[in-house]
C-alpha cells in the first residue's frame, strides 16, 4: 500500500466520503492509517473539530490524532486558503501543514490527504493545490461525479496533473447525481480519453453511514493494488 493524496474535478463531489469510506476500508484491514485534511473551510462544526470534514476522516480512520494535526488551518468562511486570507487579512500557514504533514507520516504507516477544491484551487499567489501534491509526493486519486460537463472537468484535471507531473493512481466515480452520464458510459469515454484507469464507481448511499461506505469499498475494488 502506499499514501495518497484524495482531489476532485470540483468541489462538492464527495471526496470526503470517498476518502473517509477507503480510511475505514485500510483500517479495517489492520493498516496504521492517518488522515489529514490540510485546509478546511466554512462554518465551525463544534469545540473539538472546527471543520466537519476533519472530524469525520479522524472517526473513519480510527485517530486520536489532534485537529492541529489533521486540520492545521481552518478558515471560517466559504472560500479556497488565498481568497479567505485575503478577505479575513491572515496568513496562509503553508510552512506549518508540511511540518504537520511530517509528523503524521512519521505516526502512520501510510496517510491519505484529502484537498480541498478541485486540483487548481489557489493556496497563495502561484501556489494551487497541485503545488501542495508535488510537495507532498503523493499519489493522486481523483473524485469525479456523474453529472453532464464532468468529462469536460476530468480531462481539465487529469491534463493539470499531468503539467505538474503528478503520478495519477486513477479516477473514481461518485455516482450520487440524479440525472447523470450512465457509469459504463462515463468509465469507458473517460478511460478512453484520458489513458487513467477507472478504479471504480461508488454509489449514492440513502444515509452516509461511513461503515456502509467502506464496507461496499472492500467488496468492489482491490485493495491489494492500493
Amino acid at each position: 500500500m502506499k499514501s495518497y493524496f484524495f482531489t476532485g474535478t470540483d468541489t462538492d463531489v464527495g471526496k470526503t466520503v470517498i476518502t473517509a469510506g477507503f480510511a475505514r476500508a485500510f483500517s479495517n484491514c489492520g493498516f496504521n492509517i492517518g488522515v489529514m485534511k490540510p485546509f478546511a473551510a466554512g462554518k465551525t462544526h463544534n469545540s473539538k473539530f472546527h471543520s466537519e470534514d476533519a472530524e469525520l476522516l479522524a472517526k473513519a480512520a480510527r485517530v486520536s490524532d489532534p485537529e492541529e494535526l489533521i486540520n492545521p488551518q481552518f478558515f471560517p468562511i466559504p472560500a479556497s486558503p488565498y481568497t479567505a486570507s485575503l478577505n479575513l487579512d491572515v496568513n496562509v500557514k503553508l510552512e506549518l501543514i508540511h511540518n504537520k504533514f511530517k509528523e503524521l507520516m512519521k505516526i502512520h504507516d501510510y496517510l491519505l490527504v484529502e484537498g480541498m477544491g478541485g486540483i487548481m484551487t489557489p493556496i497563495l499567489q502561484n501556489y494551487y493545490v497541485a503545488d501542495l501534491i508535488r510537495d507532498f509526493n503523493l499519489s493522486t486519486i481523483i473524485v469525479t461525479r456523474t453529472k453532464i460537463g464532468t468529462i469536460n472537468h476530468s480531462i481539465m484535471t487529469i491534463d493539470q496533473c499531468k503539467n505538474y507531473g503528478l503520478d495519477i493512481k486513477g479516477i473514481i466515480i461518485n455516482n450520487f447525481d440524479h440525472d447523470g452520464y450512465p457509469t459504463s458510459e462515463l468509465k469507458r469515454d473517460l478511460e478512453s480519453l484520458t489513458d487513467v484507469s477507472v478504479l471504480g464507481i461508488v454509489p449514492k448511499f440513502d444515509t452516509l453511514e461511513i461503515e456502509s461506505v467502506s464496507k461496499y469499498i472492500s467488496d468492489n475494488f482491490d485493495l491489494s493494488k492500493f
